[in-house]
């Protein structure tokens, strides 16, 4: 990891076609323009952890009374096919 100090108006290059610049800091924020190719993505490390866990939950598998059961806990009385209250 390298670890730099940037004051407001500075930049850094990535390579040759990404720049980095610092548009302010204030109150404890940085404000940062980043410049590169579309074809890059740029996402904040928040949104990709949350895309993955998001990804995590949706490979793990129930039945199909597992899931009914939830339903039941969740809407109270919820009644399965061919059951008679």
């Amino acid at each position: 990891m390298l670890i730099l100090q940037r004051k407001a108006g500075e930049s850094l290059l990535i390579g040759e076609e990404i720049e980095i610049s610092v548009l302010s800091v204030e109150a404890g924020r940085v404000r940062l323009a980043i410049e590169a190719p579309k074809s890059v993505p740029i996402l904040r490390s928040e949104l990709k952890n949350a895309a993955a866990t998001n990804r995590e939950a949706a490979d793990e598998e129930a039945s199909p009374l597992a899931l009914l059961e939830m339903l039941r806990g969740a809407a109270g009385d919820v009644e399965t096919p061919g059951e008679k209250k």
